[in-house]
């Protein structure tokens, strides 16, 4: 089962510390989402962060910043967001709306199902799905190897997630709250958390 970490949606000024232990510690499938946010804020974290791990980070927006740091690939925040005139690259996809997941399937390497479970970082996002759609939705083959549970991902359901059929978990808020980027500088917390989901989904 795949492990995917997504980065909390604004920068902080251990970010590239810890994501640089995190590597260390296996992570290897990071997810760069930074809403909204300028280019040059993610150029200066990727400009920190260890070269060998350029090649395990997917970005979700600026683009061509894959082609220019070497990195995995791409991701589409939307079923219907296009890809780049030109791109041939690995891109996965989101997706909230289990009638539109086949069809997601078919245009990514991956897909992202969201939100599986109510939210962990914003208490107002709620699940989308009920248990029984979701069983059903696995019946009918619509989640597989290729479908990555998000939204609400924590270590208390990744079990429940490999039991519906996810080819893997996006875990944010249940490793970040880890931290108080405010109050913090130690983030050993973290780095123990993120040993445990590793070992769940190995």
């Amino acid at each position: 089962m795949k492990l995917v970490i997504m980065t909390k949606s604004t920068f902080f000024v251990e970010e590239d510390k810890i994501l640089a232990a995190l590597f260390e510690h296996g992570m290897d499938n990071l997810h760069l989402y930074k809403y909204e946010s300028s280019p040059m804020y993610a150029e200066r974290l990727l400009s920190l962060l260890p070269d060998d791990s350029y090649d395990k980070i997917t970005v979700h927006d600026h683009f061509y910043l894959k082609e220019e740091y070497g990195l995995a690939g791409i991701h589409l925040d939307s079923v219907d967001a296009s890809v780049p005139d030109g791109y041939r690259g690995r891109r996965g996809r989101s997706c909230n709306d289990l009638r539109l997941l086949r069809e997601a399937k078919k245009n990514a390497n991956y897909v992202f199902l969201h939100n599986v479970f109510d939210g962990i970082s914003d208490s107002s996002e709620k699940a989308s799905f009920s248990m029984a759609q979701l069983e059903k939705a696995a019946d009918d083959g619509l989640i597989d190897k290729k479908v990555y549970a998000m939204g609400g991902m924590s270590l208390a359901n990744v079990r429940m997630a490999r039991e519906l059929g996810f080819g893997g978990v996006v875990i944010r808020g249940d490793i970040w709250n880890r931290f108080d980027i405010h109050n913090q500088t130690d983030y050993k917390e973290v780095l123990s958390h993120f040993d445990k989901l590793r070992k769940a989904t190995d």
